[in-house]
């Protein structure tokens, strides 16, 4: 027994080992790596919650067993439950009946406590000596090994993450440090993002500059509206430095990032004692944009009980703090911004009509790629210069690949097409890019160009298609699961759609 315990243990630290070229990918790493502890032994569930460096929770960033919905709701204080517990004391825990164990808050709702006796261990992530994150699983060996047995396992495999962790950090360090370096002299990492999106003459951009310029200066709250990748954030940032505001704090959320019961505190704060392990009163992001501006990334995410409140604080500039009593007052402008259509949801019912009127002052569409494709050439050869730099190596275009590129849809927008240059600097064997390294979808869709079109029902389905990718964070896993199809169809349908790049775009900045 003792022999197959250490054999089963080598085999998975070497296939983690082996897992080390993923790890400027790290969701994808991660997802890996709970992959290999599931087939190689008799693990049911399992997660690795990492601490969000912007809001400071602990945030579950890969997950086995776990549906993507099950997985969102696995948001942590450090305070709270087992994984803060895990967290703050950087030792293990174990749990050897999760139905008698009232530190266990089941806040996934993945496990039915009711019906079965479940163990449940947990380890730190530690990277030097400080705890980053919780590695946890439901098993590994089975009941008839100590749990020892386990904790050693596991806690060899967290010291791999944690590397891991670490190797991604100082890559995105050298690349923020690169970018500055790049940069014209006096240019911050925003004023060359600026101009990145800046790039282009098309009338719709045209029209959206001139739109930016007269609402800026303004107190007036703008919704922006628009497909994902467009650039709606940058934009909300360029509102901001062009207003009477730019010297006061820019203050940014995703609505879609947190549950509600976190999104609340994270908005509008919380007083001493306003839930267990309040041990002081924190300000919420609305305060911390007093003066300022607040964006408000995702907003069609709110539920209604915090559309309710934001409202009153759109008409008031009122709020309180959870737990307290007292008013208080803020002054902060509120930009928004969504992917959904927000008319449709008024009308179902899912978004308050009198918030939209509210957030809808002045709204703003930024125009997908697609439709300001006279753009494409400039934008290419923008970042692909400013890739080259970060490189250190100059790389050209060729004419061929422009067109070729120029006639694609791009559905992943203004992210797919900087991350799709990044991929073909590192491809390009030469000084310049050219048709033959382009994505193969591309090339085929070019040979097959006078042939037949996607039907309309095709074009539905592609629709659907993207939509769900959208749903489920763009993983095609979970993608396949919601629309009832295996992991194969699932593939087929996204080289069939020429969607590989869009794909590939968002696990790398997801």
């Amino acid at each position: 027994m003792e022999k197959r315990i250490r054999e089963a243990e080598l085999s998975v630290i070497f296939e983690t080992c082996r897992v080390i070229g993923q790890a400027l990918k790290l969701d994808q790493a991660l997802d890996t790596i709970l992959g290999i502890l599931s087939s190689s032994l008799a693990m049911k569930r399992a997660t690795v919650t990492l601490e969000d460096e912007e809001t400071g929770y602990l945030v579950i960033r890969a997950s086995h067993g776990l549906t993507e919905a099950e997985r969102k709701r696995g948001v942590y204080r450090k305070d709270e439950g087992i994984t803060g517990l895990i967290f703050r004391t950087a030792k293990p825990y174990i749990v050897p009946d999760i139905s008698k164990d009232p530190l266990f808050l089941n806040k996934t709702r993945s496990r039915p406590i009711h019906k079965e006796s479940i163990s449940f261990l947990g380890v730190p992530v530690l990277l030097h000596g400080k705890s980053i994150g919780v590695l946890h699983v439901d098993c590994l060996f089975g009941n008839e090994i100590p749990f020892d047995e386990d904790i050693r396992l596991l806690s060899i495999i967290a010291t791999l993450i944690a590397q891991f962790v670490s190797l991604n950090r100082q890559v995105k360090l050298r690349e923020r440090k690169l970018l500055e370096v790049c940069s014209p002299p006096g240019a911050t990492a925003l004023n060359y993002q600026r101009r990145s999106f800046m790039v282009g003459k098309s009338p719709s951009m045209l029209f959206l500059q001139r739109q930016m310029e007269k609402v800026a200066p303004s107190r007036a709250s703008v919704l922006l509206l628009g497909e994902s990748g467009t650039g709606k954030t940058l934009v909300a940032r360029i509102l901001h430095d062009l207003s009477t505001r730019s010297g006061a704090p820019f203050v940014k959320i995703n609505c879609a990032s947190l549950p509600e019961n976190l999104l609340e505190s994270e908005l509008f704060g919380y007083e001493k004692g306003a839930f267990s392990g309040a041990v002081r009163a924190k300000p919420g992001r609305v305060e911390e944009a007093d003066g300022g501006t607040i964006f408000l990334d995702e907003v069609g995410e709110l539920t209604l009980p915090l559309q309710a409140k934001l409202l009153r604080f759109l008409q008031e500039k009122e709020f309180e703090r959870l737990g307290g009593a007292g008013t208080r007052k803020v002054d902060a402008r509120v930009l928004a911004a969504t992917n959904k259509d927000l008319a449709a949801s008024v009308a179902e019912g899912a978004f308050r009509e009198d918030l939209y009127y509210r957030l809808n002052v002045f709204p703003i569409c930024v125009p997908p790629l697609r439709e300001r494709k006279e753009d494409i050439p400039d934008l290419l050869r923008h970042f692909l210069e400013r890739i080259s730099q970060e490189y250190g190596r100059r790389v050209g275009i060729s004419t061929a690949a422009v067109d070729l590129l120029a006639k694609y849809d791009w559905p992943g927008n203004v992210r797919e097409m900087e991350n799709l240059m990044e991929r073909l600097v590192i491809l390009a064997d030469k000084d310049e890019i050219d048709a033959g390294i382009l994505p193969a979808f591309l090339r085929e869709r070019e040979k097959e160009q006078g042939g037949e079109q996607l039907s309309r029902i095709e074009e539905l389905e592609r629709k659907e298609v993207i939509a769900a990718l959208e749903r489920n964070a763009w993983n095609q896993t979970h993608t396949a699961r919601e629309l009832g199809i295996t992991n194969r169809q699932m593939g087929y349908r996204v080289r069939k759609f020429g969607l590989d790049e869009v794909v590939k775009g968002h696990r790398k900045t997801g």
